[in-house]
């Protein structure tokens, strides 16, 4: 055996310790290359519209189109303060309210309803969760014309309180299932010392249990604001005034232009504004985003 490796490293000058290792080295250098590659690729739109935004309207429009700005200049974003009626600021502060509706009544509907699952028993506990889990398969879409006439009704259907309402029915199903598996990754006895100490149910939850399933909170919020800043659909259908618009609506709206003519620096730079808070918000909370994700979320 000793001579075999001898004439091995003989051979090709190195040891078969050596050329296992040049072996891993190469695999992982040939994986972070095609890692790599992959980034470029979905940060190339991104990329792509940050630098067309701040083009000169000119610039932006020419055909063929130019890969960088012969000139960076800022008039895509203050003709944005400026597009229709009230301008990209007042739709950017719609958006935001819808989102933050949305956030803190999704984080406390889902951590009360994940914690009432994952702890309490009473009849019926399984098949009632079974039936909130059996909304994820029904297209939202289904039931944006019943939930337009039950807001009609109630006087919301043109207002950013009732918009978040429909907002937060979405993102239920999804943050119950998740705060649930979060509180049921957590041991029991924590719980039970606590209220052997004469704690009650409610102040444990939220002096104890929210610190512990912190991932799973974050984890439900971040789902909950990309979700309703991003979501086109409902708010076209229950918008009506124009001043209530969020921002993918205005959007829609900086495309089709005044005249019929895309202004495309406008458009873009529209995008950059879109992404900011939504990329902001991810890098932030990453961390307890994936911890979330890989603890709660696979719990069963």
């Amino acid at each position: 055996m000793t001579t075999t490796n001898t004439l091995q490293q003989n051979e090709s000058g190195l040891s078969p310790q050596q050329m296992r290792h040049m072996r891993n080295a190469l695999l992982l250098g040939l994986r972070y290359i095609a890692l790599i590659v992959l980034a470029l690729l979905f940060l190339f739109p991104i990329v792509w519209s940050a630098l067309n935004s701040l083009k000169p309207p000119a610039e932006a429009l020419a055909v063929p189109p130019t890969y960088f700005p012969t000139q960076i200049v800022l008039d895509n974003y203050i003709e944005l303060t400026t597009f229709g009626r009230v301008g990209v600021m007042q739709h950017v502060w719609n958006s935001a309210i819808v989102s933050l509706l949305t956030v803190v009544g999704t984080i406390i509907l889902s951590t009360l309803g994940g914690y009432g699952f994952a702890r309490f028993h009473f009849r019926g506990k399984n098949l009632l969760f079974i039936m909130v889990l059996s909304t994820l398969m029904i297209p939202f879409q289904s039931i944006l014309i019943p939930l337009f006439v039950m807001l009609s009704n109630i006087d919301l259907h043109n207002s950013l309180f009732g918009l978040a309402l429909v907002y937060i029915t979405f993102q239920l199903p999804f943050g119950i299932f998740l705060m649930r598996n979060s509180f049921l990754a957590v041991p029991q006895e924590i719980e039970e010392s606590a209220l052997l100490d004469g704690c009650t149910s409610i102040s444990v939850l939220y002096r104890m249990m929210l610190r512990l399933v912190l991932p799973g909170v974050v984890t439900v919020a971040i789902y909950a604001f990309i979700n309703s800043w991003n979501e086109f659909l409902a708010a076209l259908i229950f918008m009506t005034n124009q001043n209530n618009f969020t921002l993918p609506i205005f959007l829609t709206n900086v495309r089709s232009g005044l005249y019929g003519i895309i202004d495309w620096g406008a458009l873009q730079a529209g995008v950059v504004v879109s992404i900011i808070p939504s990329l902001v918000i991810f890098l932030l909370l990453q961390r307890y985003y994936m911890n979330g994700l890989m603890g709660g979320a696979v719990k069963s």
